[in-house]
C-alpha cells in the first residue's frame, strides 16, 4: 500500500464465503496501524460518518480503520467506536457478530482466526464471537437471515448463541429497532434460498412474538405457511411474491397490523393483501360473480396482466377456476360497446356487466 506501518486484511464475508466457495462479490478491508490522515494522504476517499472508512482510489473497495466500540445507549446504534493506530486486528475482529465473519486474511492470502472461524465453518455452526453479542440487538435479525441463508449449506444457530438472543428479547432492546432496520433485514431474508428459516429462529429466540405478536400469531395457528413460504422461494419466485405466500389463508387483520409495525412498501402489500383476501375466495363458494370481478379489479389486471400471473402463482394448489374466469373476462373489450353507439361512462358500465356474465357462465359451469 505505499506505507511499511499500514497493513490491510479482508475480513468479514469476503473470507467466509472465499472458504466455503462461494462466489465474493463484496471486499471490504480493515486497516491496521494508520490514521486518517495518512489514508487520505496516500489516496483514499473518506466516506465514513460515524468512524474513519475510506475507498481506496482504484478499486472503491471500503478501507476501514481497525477499531473498538463500547456500549454507550440504547439499541443497535448505541455504540461509541475508538480507531487509532494501536488498536490490532483483533481488538476489531472480536467486536463482530459470528465466528464465521471475524476472520481475516492478510495481502498474501493467510488466514487470521483467532476465534476459531473456520473450525465453525466445517461444523456449520452460527456461533456469537463474545459475550458483547447481546449488546446489539440486531444480532437477533442478522443470525436468522444468515440461517436463511446457509441453510443449504447445513448451517445452524449454536445453542449458546440462541441463549443469548432469547436474552436480547427479553431485555427489551429489540424494542428500539427501527421498523425500517427490521424491515431490510426481513427483505434480505426473502432473497434466501430458505426463508422460512428466518421466520423459525426468530421464533425459537422468543423474538417474533416480540417484533411481529400479529405475524407469530398467524405461524403458530398455521405452521404449513412456511412450508409453502420455502416451496415457493425454490420455485424461483419473486420476492413479492414470498412476501404474499407467507400470509395466504391469514385474517386481514394481521396483515396489516404486522405490516404497519414494519412500514413495509406498497408494492408488497398490494399482493399480500390480495393473497390474504382471495384464498379460497368466497365469491368462488357462493357464486358471486360479483365478488370475484371486484378481486380482479383490485388486482388492476386489466391493464396488468403481469399482476394476475403472480396472484396464480401464489394459487398454485387450486389457481383453475379463477383463472379461467380471468381468461374469459379479460377476452372482453370496449371496442364493441363503442361500435354500438355507447359512449362515456356508458361504455365502462356495459364493460362490466359483461365481464361479470363472463365470470358467472364460468362458475354456473363448474358446479353443475
Amino acid at each position: 500500500m505505499g506505507v511499511d506501518v499500514m497493513k490491510a486484511y479482508l475480513v468479514g464475508g469476503a473470507v467466509r464465503d472465499h472458504l466455503l466457495g462461494l462466489p465474493v462479490t463484496d471486499r471490504d478491508w480493515v486497516v491496521v496501524g494508520s490514521t486518517p490522515e495518512e489514508m487520505k494522504a496516500q489516496g483514499f476517499v473518506p466516506v465514513g460518518q460515524d468512524f474513519p472508512v475510506f475507498l481506496h482510489p482504484k478499486t472503491h473497495e471500503e478501507y476501514a480503520l481497525a477499531r473498538t466500540e463500547r456500549k454507550s445507549g440504547k439499541g443497535y446504534q448505541g455504540f461509541t467506536f475508538y480507531a487509532s493506530p494501536e488498536v490490532t486486528l483483533e481488538d476489531d475482529l472480536v467486536r463482530r457478530d459470528l465466528t464465521i465473519n471475524a476472520m481475516a486474511q492478510d495481502e498474501t492470502g493467510a488466514l487470521v482466526d483467532p476465534f476459531h472461524g473456520q473450525a465453525d465453518l466445517n461444523g456449520r455452526w452460527l456461533r456469537h464471537v463474545s459475550p458483547a453479542f447481546v449488546e446489539d440487538p440486531l444480532r437477533v435479525l442478522r443470525v436468522a437471515r444468515f440461517a436463511a441463508r446457509f441453510a443449504p449449506q447445513g448451517f445452524r444457530v449454536a445453542p449458546e448463541t440462541l441463549t443469548m438472543m432469547q436474552s436480547i428479547a427479553a431485555s427489551g432492546e429489540l424494542a428500539h429497532l427501527t421498523p425500517e432496520r427490521c424491515w431490510l433485514e426481513l427483505e434480505k431474508s426473502l432473497h434466501t434460498p430458505c426463508p422460512a428459516v428466518f421466520f423459525q429462529v426468530l421464533a425459537d429466540a422468543e423474538a417474533l412474538s416480540v417484533l411481529w405478536p400479529e405475524l407469530a400469531d398467524f405461524l403458530h395457528q398455521s405452521p404449513n405457511a412456511l412450508v409453502a413460504l420455502n416451496d415457493c422461494a425454490a420455485s424461483g419466485a419473486q420476492v413479492e411474491q414470498r412476501w404474499a405466500q407467507l400470509w395466504v389463508g391469514a385474517e386481514v387483520s394481521l396483515l396489516e397490523a404486522t405490516e404497519q409495525r414494519l412500514k413495509t412498501p406498497n408494492r408488497y402489500r398490494e399482493l399480500a393483501a390480495l393473497a390474504a383476501r382471495a384464498w379460497d375466495h368466497p365469491g368462488l363458494k357462493a357464486h358471486h360473480a360479483g365478488e370475484v370481478l371486484a378481486l380482479f379489479e383490485r388486482l388492476d389486471a386489466w391493464r396488468r396482466p403481469e399482476r394476475a400471473d403472480l396472484f396464480w402463482s401464489l394459487l398454485s394448489d387450486s389457481p383453475g377456476l379463477l383463472q379461467q374466469a380471468y381468461e374469459a373476462a379479460k377476452g372482453l373489450s370496449a371496442k364493441a360497446f363503442v361500435e354500438a353507439g355507447l359512449k362515456g361512462p356508458e361504455v365502462g358500465r356495459a364493460l362490466a356487466e359483461a365481464r361479470q356474465e363472463a365470470i358467472a357462465q364460468v362458475i354456473q359451469s363448474a358446479v353443475r
